[in-house]
């Protein structure tokens, strides 16, 4: 078979492993309640609001997911460089990773609630964590996978050089990257503040004043994933397929390129960068359109 198709392939299958992958990652943090919006459920109890959402402040989604996926990753490694089969490897790393992931979850919520116990009221909800516990390891298990997957097709089949814990380690830090900058607003924007008018942000006097009342009795964690299962996640996911597939592609198409025109490595990565150019202004220009339609649509809100 043609290599061209093989990489063409590959690089199909990364981009919607990543998908998968970003959308998984960002349902993770709502359950959890991670990153961004995770500063407003902490000010909940300091603003009366006693609460039953999973509050998990291990760091910042980059810092986190960089961390689980980098452990995979090395896992994974060590498994191939030791003669194991390579899928056996992806899916023992990916174990040791939701594994690490659900001991610092745990460890994170029991502090963070205990801590606010004292002075605030909170109490430890036992039936949160039995309940909250499962959907985020097994999220988090999805996202650490197709993450690692996708790093492997990078160093196997798309001419990545850096070993695969280390590619491991960079997508696990974009993937929380677009997580708390694309997904996060949905929930911690829109969920957390539903009983106050759409579209009016966050004003500092409304801090910490979070919804604690469901459609249907007292909302948690799973409530949140639910909701951003319809926009924020896959938004996040889509973000990141895009950016796995398009960066893979301005490789991939350069070579092709290259190889026409006779050219050396060197022109090759040129061709790449000049593609990789195009494809941000593209992007830049297709952003601001759409922001100044939007503006001239809605107005400035009232």
């Amino acid at each position: 078979m043609d290599p061209t198709l093989l990489t063409l392939g590959a690089l199909a299958l990364a981009g919607a492993a990543a998908t998968v992958s970003g959308c998984a990652e960002d349902l993770e943090s709502d359950v959890g309640s991670q990153s961004n919006p995770n500063s407003q459920v902490q000010l909940g109890p300091q603003m009366g609001n006693i609460h039953r959402y999973f509050n998990k402040a291990i760091s910042g989604e980059p810092v986190s997911y960089g961390l689980y996926v980098a452990v995979a990753g090395a896992v994974a490694w060590a498994l191939m460089n030791g003669g194991y089969n390579p899928i056996l490897g992806l899916i023992v790393g990916s174990g040791v990773g939701a594994i690490t992931h659900g001991a610092y979850s745990l460890s994170a919520y029991l502090g963070r609630i205990v801590g606010q116990s004292k002075n605030f009221n909170q109490p430890v909800y036992m039936d949160v964590i039995s309940t909250h516990m499962g959907p985020i390891m097994g999220h988090g298990f999805i996202a650490i996978f197709t993450m690692l997957l996708a790093a492997y097709l990078a160093t196997l089949a798309l001419g990545n050089p850096f070993p695969l814990p280390l590619v491991a380690l960079i997508f696990g830090i974009t993937v929380g990257a677009i997580g708390s900058s694309t997904g996060d607003v949905h929930y911690g924007a829109e969920r957390e503040y539903q009983k106050y008018a759409f579209g009016g942000g966050i004003p500092v006097a409304n801090q910490g004043d979070i919804d604690i009342k469901a459609e249907t009795g007292i909302r948690n964690g799973l409530d949140s994933s639910y909701f951003c299962s319809r926009l924020g996640g896959p938004l996040t996911g889509l973000c990141f397929g895009l950016i796995i597939f398009l960066d893979g592609w301005r490789t991939v198409t350069g070579n092709i390129i290259g190889d026409l025109m006779g050219a050396d490595l060197v022109m090759k990565a040129i061709i790449a960068i000049i593609l990789g150019t195009l494809l941000v202004i593209g992007a830049a220009i297709i952003n601001r359109k759409v922001e100044v339609y939007a503006r001239n649509k809605y107005g400035p809100y009232k």
